[in-house]
């Protein structure tokens, strides 16, 4: 039985104590088999608050077994929280811990301390964004048919997750050559990690148009050292980022599963024989990206007057019953419908505006926007420029529902957002 908890902190160093109650969890006898990414929110708070209680929250959901009944796995979370510092003040006062049983396998409990699923659990982003991570098409007990996607349709928004760029690459259009040895990159990473960056995405080979195409012997050998280094360096971290590796072939996307990787970026859509055998054999989440070709052509685009919402989407349709078939779990796929891959700049200005569309399809939506080309008719050719109109255009994406923003500069996009979320009426 799948036992999903919730837990968050808003006083103190919150992260060390969500991996503190982590492990006194797991002494007590819970069995910790999955944990959701940390997200950011603003503090819920009634009307009359204590102004110096708006201090945002990290949560986090852990996936969970345990042979404790519900009650006394209550017993146990509320000794955790006053070991860990929480007192008997007010239930919305700021708090070191708090650790709430969310859904309890297919169960419906209701006691005087315990309601299973957790009140009003289908109308909080902090709780929809990270089940949605675990697993999409997950159903609440009791509320019907809908998915956990499904309900985070009807929020006014849903917190995003940022993946950071990170290019090893000499020629890509923008970052070119700028992360030429492990030491700058270990330090980008990090600045991006502590910013609120939650799935570090690392590429090889550039897909600009122009770019030389990579073998996939050669785009390894770029790849290797530095997803080891990654991977060792968060190995022993409870709450480490996710690491994607942005690839076509699928010979290093095997290798890279193998090393430590959990997400394969695939730039031409989930397409290949391999790549489709290799995403039903694996449990490691797989980003499908529509495009017209690899290297972008701009000669070569979708055709001039469609509509490019309706297309990419029956495309999208088109191949969701090919994994379907072929066996992959669609839980695990995230779509991508490829700004500026065989799309005119209008063409990639609707697919932005109508991004959150997509989601309608039961999978969830990536966005890879940063500093697209096309920005520079309305941005200044630098990457300072283009970043600050990037962010601009992650805020409406964020409205839109989309899920997962790809973006060079994560720490910029990431504290524009929590300065949104704050002045954002909350739900």
């Amino acid at each position: 039985m799948d036992i999903y908890l919730g837990l968050g902190s808003n006083v103190g160093d919150r992260r060390t104590n969500l991996v503190r109650a982590i492990e006194a969890l797991e002494q007590r006898g819970v069995r910790v088999a999955r944990l959701s990414p940390v997200v950011e929110s603003p503090a819920l708070l009634p009307d009359g608050a204590l102004a110096n209680w708006s201090r945002p929250f990290l949560n986090l959901i852990a996936q969970c077994g345990t042979d404790h009944d519900p009650e006394s796995l209550l017993r146990e979370s509320k000794r955790i929280e006053a070991e860990l510092g929480r007192g008997e003040a007010d239930k919305w006062a700021p708090r070191p811990i708090d650790i709430d049983i969310l859904l309890w396998g297919r169960e419906q409990i209701s006691s005087g301390r315990l309601k299973v699923p957790h009140h009003e659990i289908e109308r909080r982003n902090f709780v929809l964004t990270p089940l949605i991570a675990l697993n999409p098409s997950l159903t609440i007990p009791g509320l019907g048919a809908k998915t956990v996607l499904e309900w985070s349709l009807e929020l006014q928004h849903h917190i995003p997750l940022w993946m950071g760029i990170f290019n090893l690459t000499p020629d890509s259009f923008s970052d070119g050559g700028e992360l030429a040895d492990w030491a700058r990159i270990e330090m980008q990473v990090e600045q991006a990690v502590a910013a609120g960056a939650q799935i570090v995405d690392l590429g090889a080979e550039s897909t600009r148009p122009g770019a030389e195409p990579l073998s996939a012997d050669r785009e390894w050998s770029r790849l290797a050292p530095v997803l080891e280094q990654l991977v060792d360096k968060y190995a022993d971290q409870r709450l480490r980022p996710l690491i994607s590796v942005d690839t076509y072939h699928a010979d290093v996307a095997r290798s890279a599963l193998a090393l430590g990787a959990d997400m394969i970026n695939d730039v031409s859509g989930l397409t290949s024989p391999e790549m489709i055998e290799l995403a039903a054999a694996s449990d490691a989440d797989f980003v499908a990206m529509h495009s017209v070709t690899l290297p972008a052509d701009p000669a070569r685009t979708l055709p001039a007057g469609c509509d490019p919402c309706g297309t990419v989407e029956r495309w999208l349709g088109e191949r969701i019953y090919i994994w379907d078939r072929a066996g992959v779990d669609l839980n695990r796929v995230i779509f991508d419908p490829g700004i500026g891959f065989g799309k005119d700049p209008l063409q990639s200005l609707k697919l932005l505006r109508d991004a959150g569309r997509f989601r309608r399809s039961g999978l969830r939506c990536l966005v890879g926007h940063s500093r697209k080309s096309f920005m520079k008719n309305f941005a200044a050719d630098d990457n300072l420029a283009l970043d600050l109109a990037t962010a601009g255009a992650s805020m409406n994406l964020v409205a839109q529902g989309v899920d997962i923003l790809r973006v060079h500069n994560a720490p910029l996009h990431a504290a524009a957002y929590i300065g949104w979320a704050h002045l954002k009426q909350f739900g």
